[in-house]
């Protein structure tokens, strides 16, 4: 929809660590920019033309990131089956729009940091509370299992 790819224009011009790469209006459209330039996050909406959103997450694993921007609800359990890094439903509010790039921000950092670079890193990343925590080697004393849970002191 014009309108909804002129207000995530928007958004990401006013989001500082976010660079419009390109716009389409189909997923066959923006093949040739996901194949020519090095994108590492996209929005895609669920309703489009030629195919449909999910359809185009089906097509490959090669993807970047992907928020999904939609007005369809019942889409979401199934959207992140297919690995998308979070679900705004239309309309959403700069602060939604901007905790979903900072989650799929921490999340390309996270990911390149452990593929990346031979050096051995002084810490390491738990998922706790719904939230990504850093803790650092030297200041875990030790760590207790608890059937399906760790706790780290």
């Amino acid at each position: 929809e014009p309108i909804a790819r002129k207000l995530l224009q928007e958004f990401i011009t006013d989001t500082s660590f976010l660079n419009l790469m390109g716009s389409a209006e189909n997923p066959l459209q923006a093949l040739p920019l996901l194949n020519e330039l090095n994108i590492h996050l996209i929005f895609l909406d669920i309703n489009m033309p030629k195919m449909t959103g999910l359809e185009f997450l089906k097509t490959s694993s090669q993807l970047p990131l992907c928020i999904l921007t939609t007005a369809y609800t019942e889409y979401a359990v199934e959207s992140f089956e297919l690995n998308v890094s979070d679900y705004l439903v239309k309309p959403f509010s700069y602060e939604r729009f901007l905790k979903a790039c900072l989650k799929a921000k921490d999340y390309y950092e996270l990911r390149n940091n452990e593929t990346s670079g031979s050096e051995q890193s002084d810490f390491f990343f738990v998922k706790c509370n719904g939230r990504i925590e850093k803790v650092k080697y030297d200041e875990l004393l030790y760590a207790e299992a608890m059937l399906n849970y760790v706790t780290l002191y």
